[in-house]
């Protein structure tokens, strides 16, 4: 779309002048033709990289069955995949979304139905700085950040925002109205931070401790990216309840709230809805990238190319001075630099490298998991060539 072109889409992406009409494994094709490296993967979204054979098979099949027929009716497919979900995690209970932010909704009403059940006074929960847990009202409220805040307000009230990996400020914020913690194992939109191991553990046992419910965001972090299915998995922990988006789908609109049996009491008839949620088109291509990312096979080589990804990144950092700090885990990756991130990540685009520009002044690298090392040593390439030039 030319500069003087009208758009009839609301502004709220800004301008975009990047146009791309055909995308195959971890590349993307502009109309001209022109090749780009996605590590970008629709923001973390397209864990099977672009149209993967299986899953157009899988969708094209489903496509001449059926489409839609609301939750009204019984969907053996959806069974099916609740089933294998829960039976690959801790739950024992999902329910389908189309976002991952509709996910964190679900999984705030979990924790409220739970509480409300039990005549409990318990009405708040913790969050941290720097988190994301997406656009709707109650996530704007959870995460308290002004940046996405900015003209909604006033907000929700009983989310209380506490430093992140922070014991001691955790501690200090926990009392008997306490209901529940929300954390991202990896911040993603905060700049890819990682929770501390430790400081997971130490949530799981302050939640057994003070009967506090653990609900972790892993719209991001979870569904292979980290190199297991799951993030929380690296810590040898258990939450109560996980928001699950983005890699689930692998490009198709798909989320889930996860829950155990017993923080998923107050979840009966009548309670919560989804029109679109587990439609047979979404539950098909969920059920087929389960089924090739869940294969140990596949997180190995996911963890194998992340530590190779991983060593390259360092070598940079010790490099170029620019460079502040690599961090992330898996792959799901940020390079923290001294100059704009926004301007560095537009250098790269240039150059034919998909990147998104995270929190805290870092470029945030989420390739498709199905990349190589030829792969990264492309992308690591473009990145010295890039840096090369900000000297």
């Amino acid at each position: 779309m030319s500069k003087k072109s009208k758009s009839f889409i609301m502004p709220t992406y800004g301008e975009r002048d990047l146009l791309f009409s055909k995308g195959k494994g971890s590349y993307l094709y502009t109309p001209s033709g022109k090749k780009y490296l996605d590590f970008a993967g629709g923001i973390a979204v397209n864990s099977l990289g672009h149209c993967h054979p299986k899953l157009v098979n899988v969708l094209k099949k489903q496509s001449e069955i059926l489409w839609h027929t609301s939750n009204l009716y019984k969907n053996n497919n959806q069974e099916l995949f609740a089933k294998e979900l829960c039976k690959k995690t801790f739950a024992d209970k999902v329910f389908f979304t189309n976002s991952g932010a509709e996910a964190i909704e679900c999984g705030l009403k979990v924790v409220k139905s739970y509480w409300n059940l039990k005549n409990k006074r318990k009405k708040n929960i913790i969050t941290f700085k720097g988190a994301f847990h997406g656009r709707t009202f109650a996530a704007l409220s959870a995460q308290k950040n002004k940046k996405y805040s900015e003209g909604f307000t006033p907000l929700l009230t009983g989310f209380r925002n506490i430093p992140f990996n922070d014991e001691v400020a955790l501690i200090k914020n926990i009392n008997k109205e306490t209901a529940a913690i929300l954390i991202e194992p990896i911040q993603g939109e905060g700049g890819i931070k990682p929770a501390s191991l430790k400081f997971l553990q130490y949530l799981r046992k302050v939640c057994d401790k003070n009967n506090i419910l653990l609900f972790l965001d892993e719209v991001q972090s979870g569904f292979g990216r980290s190199g297991k299915l799951y993030s929380y998995e690296w810590a040898k922990i258990q939450p109560d309840i996980l928001a699950t988006a983005k890699g689930i789908g692998s490009g198709f609109p798909l989320g889930a709230c996860l829950a155990t049996n017993e923080a998923s009491k107050g979840m009966v008839q009548g309670r919560h809805g989804s029109t679109y949620g587990g439609n047979p088109l979404a539950v098909s291509v969920g059920r087929e990238v389960l089924s090739i990312i869940s294969d140990k096979k596949f997180l190995k080589n996911v963890d194998t190319v992340s530590r190779y990804f991983w060593q390259k990144l360092k070598k940079l950092e010790h490099y170029y001075e620019e460079i502040v700090e690599i961090r992330g885990a898996g792959l799901l990756l940020g390079i923290k630099t001294k100059k704009n991130n926004v301007m560095i990540s537009n250098l790269l685009r240039k150059n034919k490298l998909l990147s998104v520009p995270a929190g805290d002044n870092v470029i945030r690298l989420a390739p498709p998991l199905i990349i190589n090392k030829k792969h990264v040593d492309e992308a690591i390439k473009i990145l010295n060539e890039t840096f090369e030039k900000l000297i």
